[in-house]
Formats: C-alpha cells, sequence, structure tokens
C-alpha cells in the first residue's frame, strides 16, 4: 500500500479524452450498439465482455468512462454505475446472498437501506441483525456460521457513527465473511477498499454530484465481482 494515496492524482493521470481529444468524454445518447465481428457478439453472450458494448443497461462508453473513474477513485480494479445509490446498494447484496444467509448492519444505517434490510430481505429469507458498529466485540458475537456479509457506511447517514473498517475486515476475514462499506459521505477523504472493505457503495447523488440535481449510484471492488454482477446471463445488475 502506499503510504500516501491521492485519488485525484490518480483520476487526473487517467486522460480520459474522446475520440478526437476532447478533454470531456462524448456523452453516448444510444441503447444499442452494433457488433461488427460476430466473433465479438459471441464473447459478449458468453459474459465475456471487456470492451464489448452490446446494451446501455449494460454498458456503454459513457457509463464505463464514469465507472473506470470511480475504481481509480477507490483504487478497486473495477467498479459500475447504477441508476441510483439504494440500487447498488440492494444489487450487490443480492448478487452477494441468498436464501438462509445472514447480514450484520449498523443499526444507524440510511433509512433507504434500513427499510430494504429490514422489511425487504425477509422476503428472501436471508436474516439480517442490526447492531452498533462501532461495537466491534457486538459485531463480532453477531456472527453466524451462516453469516454472508458485513454491511456499514465510513460515516453512517445520519448519526455520524465512524466505521473502525480496519478491525471490521479484520472480523469479517477471520469469519469469511464479505465487508461491504457505504462510502456516500466521505469521497476523496476515506478509501474504504485500501483500508480493508471487499466492496464499497456510494449514492452518487449526494458528494460526489455536489449540486443535487442527478441521482446515480456506484458499486467499487473486485474486476471478479463486477464482471459476476453485470453478466448478461445471471448477473444481478442485468437481470434486475
Amino acid at each position: 500500500m502506499e503510504k500516501h494515496f491521492d485519488p485525484a492524482t490518480r483520476v487526473q493521470d487517467m486522460l480520459q479524452f474522446d475520440e478526437f481529444g476532447g478533454v470531456n468524454p462524448a456523452i453516448t445518447d444510444s441503447s444499442t450498439f452494433t457488433f461488427l465481428d460476430p466473433e465479438t457478439m459471441t464473447e459478449t453472450f458468453l459474459g465475456h465482455t471487456e470492451g464489448c458494448f452490446l446494451y446501455s443497461r449494460h454498458w456503454n462508453p459513457s457509463n464505463k468512462y464514469l465507472a473506470d473513474t470511480l475504481a481509480s477513485m477507490e483504487d478497486t480494479e473495477s467498479a459500475w454505475v447504477t441508476a441510483s445509490g439504494m440500487s447498488a446498494i440492494t444489487c450487490s447484496i443480492l448478487q452477494l446472498c441468498k436464501s438462509g444467509d445472514h447480514i450484520i448492519t449498523s443499526v444507524t444505517t440510511y433509512g433507504g437501506t434500513f427499510a430494504f434490510l429490514k422489511n425487504y430481505l425477509p422476503k428472501f429469507n436471508i436474516d439480517v441483525s442490526f447492531v452498533d458498529i462501532t461495537d466491534l466485540e457486538s459485531v463480532a458475537q453477531a456472527i453466524r456460521p451462516a453469516t454472508r456479509l458485513i454491511y456499514t457506511e465510513s460515516i453512517t447517514n445520519p448519526l455520524l457513527q465512524v466505521s473502525d473498517i480496519p478491525s471490521l475486515s479484520s472480523i469479517a476475514r477471520k469469519n469469511g465473511v464479505i465487508l461491504m462499506v457505504d462510502n456516500t459521505f466521505s469521497p476523496m477523504m476515506i478509501s474504504p477498499a485500501r483500508l480493508g472493505a471487499d466492496i464499497v457503495v456510494y449514492s452518487m447523488t449526494k458528494f460526489i454530484n455536489g449540486k443535487n440535481d442527478c441521482v446515480a449510484g456506484a458499486i467499487c471492488g473486485s474486476a471478479e465481482f463486477i464482471n459476476a454482477l453485470s453478466n448478461v446471463n445471471d448477473g444481478t445488475a442485468m437481470l434486475l
């Protein structure tokens, strides 16, 4: 790990230009794309999607530019952009969890997320324990054989509790559990992936956008997870 990590420098170093050298990449307004090579189509439907554009719900050049920038900012291998923060959260959790699994989360979690975890996931027989995320002993004691995920926010919304991400990561790794962190309140200030989070999610509506005129979300993680999430055959982000 670098002693000093500057997300802004990493983003600037990406040198993303449009095809004519414009400093702002052109916005793609096409919903579908043409395959100029039949083999490319075959590879795409097999889930081998690197560099291929199929349908804008999957990838298009505009959201790929944004996803790559977010991955660079978070220092993750890959990223995926969504229509909202709740879409990022729900897609990630439903990609990871199945019937019978168990999740540990903060009792002060953002209201929309709390409602999803408390009221919606029981439909899928997914159990959730709500704990004081700053009480590490309580987190550890809540671990069960079926625990699949610890979910928290870097800085909780709205009570502003600060999660000890390295310690939560240690608990998660010791028990073979995934740590997912919502970093909505602290982009560019906290880098959860570098502190041990496996997946980082965002509501980009808030601090990343900054102007309250856009609704969007993001998921940052390993290339393996993002590829699985966006797989055209069984990826949650493609099929929900």
